[in-house]
């Protein structure tokens, strides 16, 4: 092929265009990679300030746990017994949480952290003993025991407040039966016969990050959340059937049923309500205002419409104003157009993101502009590119921050754009569309 073609055919210039938009997304993706990266880093951090702070907070509970003997004849006919243990989840359950939330710095990153005060109180029906058909004269009525999860054992900041029928009680560490719960504290919790009726309060100063959640133990079960973070999201298998949320924090209450949930109210040893129990679990995750990776991720996945869009641009000088670009100019302006994503990762680490985009749009828009003032010879021009690139950065800007309108806006645009070429070139005799383009 000679460069007298090259610069003459239509159908070869459009043929190594679309050759350079495809050498382009290679550096495309890489950036897309370094996104993630660099996001991937964040998490690390996160986690591991989180590690030593507090991850996400779980409270279950509490459980009452009731020991009794349950009677069998060995293979010699003597009778003897084994322990079982009955566990039965409160009538009534009450959380009433205050997160105070704050933000810690690991180099660059920020950590959303809280700190918690949670006030548990509830009652426990204890004659759902005989509807198991357990015998009053087989229960060890001072060995039971009141448990209460907490996913996060090292995020506990003070000394637990238990409170059983008005009787202080001394928690331990772990749980004295894991087919109750898995993770968290246990008390002893005497109970005596011919009396079902029982009250308990407590009270958690715990260290968390990222949300907290509480488990519908009981037949009815309440929760109240407020904080002074201004952008939760509720979470979980419940939404909060009130909720206010504002520029001074959040407030949100639940109301659950024991019907809602797929777990009973009482059982015997098994394991298997376990997993149920944390899946049934609801509250709040406390986000942070601007996610800069999944913006600056949202906006790399533009660049081939960006490439493409302004490539045509200068295909159309080209053609309308018998100008004529070398491929390798059109791969110059390729990578200044990836470029801007770098710019927008690298100063949105640092600055909020609209002002690290219109840095990079800015940057980028005149560096291209330039470039074709000194190509093309021409300030007209060279002002012509700089207008359709601002609205094309503009036109981006607005589809990032109207997520739910992204498509139709997205669509209305492209159909624009595609109106507007077509009327330019509707007299252009493409035969010839080129013919003396690149003379000196």
């Amino acid at each position: 092929m000679n460069i007298n073609s090259l610069k003459s055919s239509v159908s070869v210039r459009l043929m190594v265009i679309g050759f350079l938009m495809t050498v382009l997304m290679i550096p495309a993706v890489m950036v897309m990679m370094l996104i993630s990266e660099r996001e991937s880093r964040r998490d690390s951090v996160v986690y591991e300030v989180s590690g030593k702070w507090g991850g996400v907070q779980h409270v279950t509970g509490p459980v009452l746990t009731v020991p009794f003997k349950k009677y069998y004849k060995d293979e010699k006919g003597n009778l003897k017994y084994s322990t079982h243990y009955a566990h039965l989840l409160p009538e009534k359950l009450e959380y009433n949480a205050v997160i105070n939330p704050e933000i810690r710095y690991r180099g660059i990153f920020e950590v959303v952290l809280y700190n918690t005060d949670i006030h548990i109180n509830g009652t426990f029906d204890l004659s759902a003993l005989k509807e198991m058909n357990i015998q009053e004269k087989n229960v060890f009525w001072k060995k039971a025991s009141l448990s209460s999860g907490i996913s996060e054992m090292k995020g506990i900041r003070n000394t637990i407040t238990l409170d059983w029928e008005g009787s202080p009680l001394s928690p331990d560490p772990g749980i004295r039966d894991n087919n109750a719960l898995s993770s968290g504290i246990t008390a002893m919790a005497a109970i005596e016969p011919g009396k079902t009726g029982y009250a308990f309060s407590m009270r958690l100063d715990l260290n968390g990050s990222g949300r907290l959640m509480f488990a519908p133990l009981g037949r009815v079960t309440h929760a109240r959340m407020t904080s002074t973070w201004d952008t939760p999201s509720f979470t979980g298998e419940f939404l909060p059937n009130d909720r206010e949320v504002s520029d001074k924090g959040f407030s949100a209450d639940w109301k659950v049923l024991h019907l809602n949930r797929n777990f009973p109210q009482n059982w015997v040893d098994s394991r298997s309500n376990l997993d149920l129990l944390s899946n049934a679990s609801f509250g709040a995750k406390l986000l942070m205002p601007v996610n800069t990776y999944q913006q600056t991720m949202r906006t790399a996945k533009y660049a081939i419409m960006f490439i493409a869009l302004t490539f045509l641009a200068f295909f159309m000088i080209e053609v309308l104003n018998k100008k004529s670009m070398h491929p390798v100019q059109y791969l110059l302006v390729g990578f200044a157009l990836v470029l801007f994503y770098t710019l927008l990762l690298s100063f949105s680490e640092h600055i909020a993101f609209g002002f690290a985009y219109l840095i990079a749009c800015a940057a980028t828009v005149a560096m291209i502009a330039g470039y074709t003032r000194s190509v093309l010879a021409g300030n007209r021009l060279a002002g012509l590119i700089a207008a359709l690139l601002g609205l094309l950065y503009a036109f981006l800007y607005v589809i990032l921050k109207q997520e739910d309108y992204a498509l139709l806006i997205g669509s209305i645009g492209l159909f624009v754009i595609l109106a507007s070429v077509m009327y330019l070139t509707r007299r252009i005799d493409w035969y010839n569309a080129l013919k003396g383009s690149g003379e000196d």
